[in-house]
């Protein structure tokens, strides 16, 4: 069995997810947004959005400063893509809704206290699709709340309206879907009106759904082992994960490789495996959301990077040790650094809270002058004309205050 350094996998991964190559130069077309979003497969949806939010900063890390209107045209204008479920509720292509749909089928066994609310509540359903249908598309409270038991949560993290929270439960279901959004807030519509009409119907048995599903979540990782997969793309949705596994070993699509003390037990796609050690690297200093693909499944991240990523928004703010908004800085290969980033609106600043170095990142004034710049590059996309710098390891102050 081939044996491959650590340092191969992640430089594989990081050019699959497009942050390798020469700095961004120009205003990306709809075109490049589309690629970009076709080799990551989903874009998380995530309400934070100290700096920007998590999917206009996955494609800003990629791509630079881009029209944030030319890719929400691409998105609820074009259709080229659509929100439900990946690995977190994201942006996800319409070529892939046979993938989805397997998703969006009926469960059996549910018996939870929301399942029998959703069972109990087919005519509230049915009030909801009239509406939609006749006077779509709608905000929530642009529909009559007709259930019959109102849904009451237990916890204040999940308490939603009856009438978001059906919304929400139907969006799973595949029967609604999101026509735009104003800000942040979704608007409704029947799920066959946010798709172009070209989506593909087709209807995949569990097998099916993994043999189209598992390359596509290998090629975004480089190479994974099979939890890896499970937590990538539609994570958790991978029925008969080993057996597909062999079956595109066996069609020569896939194989099984050993990464040098992390075990042997790794998948790779053998056109990737067929260039892994002669293919052009191009390193690049770059800013990660916190969300970005690359980190999204964080034992993968300590194991293959050595980096440990935690998110600490719903952590008390004493007990942080990065900070509110962190983002990590990728140099090359390695996660160098984070820095928790904050807007000032009132005075259009960039503000670094705290930049915090990683043991063992680069000596010298090149890292700092290279995140001082992807900071300006960052200030400039979102309209701040100053960049503030509170903390950071004093022989890079300097030179990132600068």
């Amino acid at each position: 069995m081939l044996k491959v350094d650590p340092s191969a996998i992640r430089r594989l991964a990081i050019r699959n997810q497009r942050l390798a190559g020469p700095a961004p130069r120009g205003k990306p077309s709809a075109q490049d947004l589309l690629d970009t979003a076709r080799a990551l497969r989903c874009l998380q949806l995530d309400p934070t959005a100290v700096v920007a939010r998590n999917h206009l900063l996955v494609l800003f890390s990629r791509h630079g400063a881009f029209d944030e209107t030319l890719f929400d045209e691409l998105a609820y204008r074009d259709r080229a893509l659509f929100e439900y479920w990946a690995h977190e509720a994201s942006l996800v292509l319409p070529e892939d809704l046979p993938i989805h749909r397997w998703w969006m089928k009926p469960p059996t066994g549910w018996r939870t206290r929301l399942a029998q609310w959703w069972e109990s509540e087919a005519d509230f359903r049915t009030h909801i699709l009239k509406r939609l249908d006749e006077h779509g598309p709608l905000r929530a409270r642009e529909i009559e709340d007709r259930a019959r038991e109102t849904w009451v949560s237990r916890d204040a993290w999940t308490h939603r309206p009856s009438v978001n929270r059906m919304l929400d439960l139907m969006w799973v279901r595949g029967m609604v879907g999101v026509s735009r959004r104003d800000g942040t807030q979704r608007v409704w519509d029947l799920l066959a009106r946010c798709l172009p009409p070209d989506a593909p119907e087709d209807d995949l048995t569990d097998e099916e759904v993994t043999y189209r599903a598992a390359p596509y979540a290998i090629k975004a990782l480089g190479a994974g082992r099979i939890p890896h997969i499970r937590a990538h793309f539609t994570r958790n949705r991978y029925p008969e994960l080993p057996k597909v596994l062999e079956r595109l070993r066996e069609e020569g699509r896939v194989e099984r490789i050993a990464v040098d003390g992390l075990g042997d037990d790794w998948w790779i796609l053998a056109e990737d495996l067929e260039t892994l050690e002669t293919a052009d690297f191009k390193p690049r200093t770059v800013l990660l959301s916190p969300f970005d693909n690359l980190l999204c499944d964080r034992a993968r991240t300590e194991a293959l990077f050595g980096f440990t990523h935690r998110l600490e928004i719903y952590v008390p703010k004493a007990k942080r040790r990065w900070g509110y908004f962190v983002l990590p800085v990728l140099d090359g290969e390695r996660l160098v650094a984070r820095i928790d980033l904050a807007i000032d609106r009132k005075r259009s600043v960039l503000s670094a809270l705290a930049v915090h170095k990683e043991p063992g990142a680069p000596r010298g004034k090149r890292l700092p002058r290279a995140i001082r710049s992807e900071l300006e590059r960052l200030a400039a996309w979102r309209g701040a004309t100053a960049i503030e710098v509170l903390q950071a390891p004093p022989e890079w102050l300097a030179v990132l205050a600068a």
